[in-house]
Parts: C-alpha cells; structure tokens; sequence
C-alpha cells in the first residue's frame, strides 16, 4: 500500500539513511568529547571518529583525506573555494583584476559568490549554456585570458541533471595552469566520481544529498593542486589546517562518513534501478498525457532527475494542486524567489513554460508502487487542469 504524501525531490534533500543515524548517535550522548580536545580519551576518540569519517569521505571520490575539509556544506565549502583563491588576488597590487569564468546555469552557491567578487573588482565572464544546460569545453577554451584565475563548473545541474563533460574542461585549465573548481554535490554518490579523473582542483560536496546528515559538507582539494590553497573565510582556532576554525560537529561528521561508505558500496545497484524508475515516469507521462518538454540532457544526465514542462497549465495552480507527491518547481535554495528558475531560461524556456515545469527528483527510498501512483496522479490531475481552462 502507497503512503501519501510521497517524497520525490531528492534533489532538494535526501532522507537520512538509517544506518547513518545508526553511526551517528553515539557522538550526541556517549562518544561525545570534542575533536580538538587532546589531553583525555574522549578528545581522542572524537578525532578518531572524525579521521575515520575524513578517510570515508575520500574514499568516495578517491581523494586524499589530508586534502578533506569538512564545512557547514557545499555552500560555504563552494563560497571557500571561490573567495578563498580570489578575494587574496584582489588585495594584491596587481593593476590587473583576476578573471573568473562561470555558466549561467551555475547553482546559486557559486554565482552569487563570483557576482560579489565582481562587486569588488573581479572581472567575470558568465558562459552561456545549451539547449541542453552544457557547457561546451571550447567555450571555455576560448574565455580564457592572462588574467584567468579561476573557472567553476558544475558536475551535474541541481533543476536539470545534466552531467557537464568536466574532465575534459579540466585538461584545458591544466594546460594554462588554471585552478578548477567544482560543484559536484548532485554528482557524488548519484554517479562515478573520480577527483583524479575529473580533473577539478577543488570539489564541493554536501552530505544531505546522499543521504547524510544536514548542517556537513566539505571542500575537497585534489593531491597535487599545490596552488589551491584557498585563504580561510574567518578566523578563530586554526582547525581544518587553518581553512575552517570552529568546533568541529562530530556526529555530523560521522554521519556524512557513514553515507559516503554506504553510497560507494550500493552506488551502482541504486543507479539501475533509480534509473529504470525515471524512465517509466518519463515514458509514462509523455505517453498519456503528450505536450510535455524534458529539460536538460535526454541521456547525460542524472540517473533519478527527471525534469519536465507541461503545456496548456497554470504553473502556480499545477503545483498547489499536487498534494499527494513531493515534487519543486526549481532549486530548493531559490525557492522563495518569485522569478522564473534562472536555469530554465539559460536553456531557452519561455517564462511560461519555466513556471510550468516540475522536478522530480528520484531516490534510494523510493518504490516502483511510488511512481505508478506519482503517474496516474499527475496524469489525472494535468488532464483536470487543462480541461478546465
């Protein structure tokens, strides 16, 4: 039997697996000393616990985990990546201002960061977008100056997953000797994501995404980006190698470990059936109910995103009239912005349509009984509404 309301906006946040409450629990009220605390057993086995998460997490993306930098999550992570590298080239007396090259299809953690870099002085360049929501690696190719100091690009879109060709940007930064940062938060833990393939010297990741603990993220520096050292976003203790002081949340930590140990053992089995379940809510609503436009890659995409525009209904109505399945219209982080998602007008949607369109978002909870009720539900309630104007 189907409960209702059912959660489809995996994309926004991720239920918190059990075993990693499981894992977490004992940091709140038993194990609960502080990390940086060296002078007795509880201090030590804090440290321990967070070592053993750091090395977790690295694993997950076979990164070094003395280059792990554990953060509040991928917004602060991506803010000290991005201010971290530029902010130290503004204060310098050199009369030329860095560069900074970005796509306008970028999550909102990465342009709202470069928009007040340029604020003060940075020179920006913001590469348009495909019908599809890529980046093309000759674009980037071609924006590059003497003054480039940094380039950020996005794995895979949060409204549309569409999987940018990263690994090949990279090959173009290294042959300049440019710093390339990533936003990988979708990706990880969704698809294979290898840091010394992909190429990107600083990686963002979140741990809600993969069904984590919220409040954790991290900033992944790849070994051998001897010059991304990004200068530390506030002051206060030194923790993190000098780049995040704070007291470290250690059960959080140990939370974001154990979800990135568990998505690197089941990663592939959960992608074919995520995958198959996207397809048949795909094939099913275009079948049924046609006048329907896919937003983003049709096969470089994200495994459970399925991101689509309905003809012929009221965007606003449409979703106040969906009750019974938990779905967005946009990124979670901009959802109290009344404007059109600002990825759907990069690849080309009229405001129309932008407003009429819904993100599924399909995760590792999620049953095939879900989406054959999420299908007859949203064909009903699609056809109601178009009968009715």
């Amino acid at each position: 039997m189907v409960h209702t309301p059912i959660y489809l906006d995996n994309h926004a946040t991720t239920r918190c697996d059990p075993r990693v409450v499981e894992a977490m629990l004992p940091y709140f009220s038993e194990a609960f000393g502080n990390a940086s605390s060296t002078s007795h057993r509880f201090g030590w086995d804090a440290k321990d616990a967070v070592d053993r998460s750091r090395e977790q997490v690295a694993a997950l993306i076979n990164a070094d985990p003395r280059r792990v930098v554990f953060t509040s999550g991928a917004t602060e992570a991506s803010n000290l990546a991005i201010k971290g590298i530029i902010q130290p080239l503004l204060r310098s007396s050199s009369s030329t201002p860095p560069h900074i090259i970005t796509n306008e299809a970028e999550h909102r953690a990465t342009l709202d960061p470069i928009k007040r870099l340029q604020r003060i002085g940075a020179d920006v360049t913001v590469l348009p977008v495909d019908e599809f929501g890529r980046v093309a690696v000759q674009q980037v190719a071609d924006a590059l100056r003497n003054e480039t100091s940094l380039v950020s690009i996005m794995l895979a879109n949060n409204e549309i997953g569409t999987i940018n060709p990263v690994a090949e940007i990279s090959e173009v930064c290294r042959s300049r000797n440019l710093l390339l940062h990533c936003d990988a938060v979708q990706a990880v833990g969704r698809i294979p994501v290898d840091i010394e393939e992909l190429g990107a010297d600083l990686v963002s990741l979140s741990a809600h995404k993969l069904y984590g603990p919220k409040g954790v993220g991290a900033l992944i520096v790849r070994r051998g980006s001897r010059r991304a050292r990004p200068e530390a976003l506030f002051d206060g203790g030194g923790h993190e190698n000098g780049l995040r002081s704070g007291t470290l949340p250690v059960p959080l930590i140990v939370g974001f470990g154990r979800a990135c140990q568990l998505a690197h053992k089941s990663r592939s089995e959960d992608t074919a059936r995520i995958e198959s379940l996207r397809d048949e809510l795909w094939g099913q609503l275009n079948t049924r109910l046609g006048g329907l436009h896919l937003n983003g890659h049709p096969t470089e995409r994200l495994p459970g995103n399925l991101n689509v525009s309905f003809d012929g209904v009221d965007g606003d109505v449409l979703m106040n009239s969906l009750k019974e399945i938990a779905v967005s219209s946009g990124s979670a982080c901009t959802s109290a912005d009344p404007e059109p998602s600002h990825v759907l007008r990069a690849i080309g949607r009229s405001d129309e349509l932008t407003r009429a369109s819904i993100r599924f978002g399909i995760g590792r909870f999620n049953s095939r009984e879900e989406i054959d009720f999420a299908i007859d539900y949203v064909v009903s309630t699609v056809n109601r509404l178009r009968t009715s104007t």
